[in-house]
């Protein structure tokens, strides 16, 4: 599905742990400044920005999860399985294991009705109405509360889960019992409060805007061609901030070629273009374009 020769394969497909702990350090410098930021000056402004930037890097701790579970992140086989759980998965409750047997199936059925995530995008494009509504249940912490309700519900029917479900719930409550531990030595138990509503409300619409930017409103979502069913964003350093994180934009590059580490994505990105895989394909210029791709044009009567 793609022109590149063994060699270049070999060299995008190279694990480079310094470039993967950069993404793990940077992920968890950017949510001790922004619960510091919240912590030491708060006021409507700094609340805010510190709710978009955990939000984004939650999302984040769930890219890492992503990543470890392709195996494509570190070298170590035992560190991508560690970090996929304690510096990331179980921070927001998921499991590396269940995420990738839906991603796997996601991989091989994408552009086909058989797509199991094909539910979080086939309906756009969408009314702008209709998107400011998906908006504010996510912002308005709706749709973060069943999240929040599906977590409770596994904590108290603990016994019932299978080994893996108790394993994500014991970490969960580890790592963020931890946490509050942590703020509430620094006299700012408040703050957990600050990361919960982070998860429940900005996280919830980043990881909506990672996935209709990465196939809603796609050319031709039933191509077996990734190009007409997967998309590509261009973003600028505020978007990697504030909505998606690192080199995730890169989807349609991720669907040619999984093995490629996430770092490595704007690597095979200039690789393809230079050979003219890329002729003829639209790459979408930000996420204010995006939804303009997504939202439909009222017809003139």
């Amino acid at each position: 599905m793609h022109p590149l020769n063994h060699h270049q394969i070999s060299d995008v497909t190279q694990r480079d742990d310094r470039a993967a702990w950069r993404i793990v350090a940077t992920d968890w410098i950017l949510i001790a400044l922004a619960l510091a930021l919240a912590g030491l000056a708060p006021n409507p402004l700094t609340l805010i920005l510190a709710l978009f930037i955990l939000g984004c890097r939650q999302l984040s701790l769930g890219i890492i999860v992503h990543e470890t579970g392709h195996q494509t992140f570190f070298q170590s086989k035992k560190t991508n399985h560690w970090v996929g759980r304690w510096l990331s998965g179980y921070w927001v409750f998921s499991s590396q294991t269940v995420y990738m047997k839906g991603h796997l199936s996601h991989h091989r059925y994408a552009g086909t009705a058989e797509d199991p995530d094909l539910k979080n995008y086939s309906a756009y494009p969408i009314s702008k109405a209709s998107f400011r509504r998906k908006v504010w249940r996510d912002l308005s912490g709706q749709t973060g509360w069943r999240r929040l309700k599906s977590i409770a519900r596994s904590i108290r029917r603990y016994r019932q889960l299978d080994e893996e479900g108790r394993r994500v719930v014991k970490g969960g409550l580890i790592t963020n019992l931890s946490l509050l531990l942590v703020l509430s030595l620094l006299n700012a138990p408040w703050l957990f409060l600050l990361w919960v509503t982070a998860f429940a409300t900005t996280h919830m619409l980043c990881t909506r805007i990672r996935q209709i930017g990465e196939h809603a409103a796609v050319p031709n979502p039933n191509s077996d061609d990734p190009r007409d069913h997967t998309r590509t964003i261009v973003t600028d350093w505020w978007e990697r901030l504030f909505i998606a994180p690192h080199q995730i934009a890169f989807h349609l590059e991720h669907h040619l070629l999984p093995s490629v580490p996430l770092y490595q994505l704007p690597k095979l990105h200039q690789m393809l273009n230079q050979v003219g895989f890329f002729q003829g394909v639209r790459f979408t210029r930000g996420y204010r374009a995006l939804i303009a791709d997504i939202i439909v044009r009222p017809t003139s009567s």
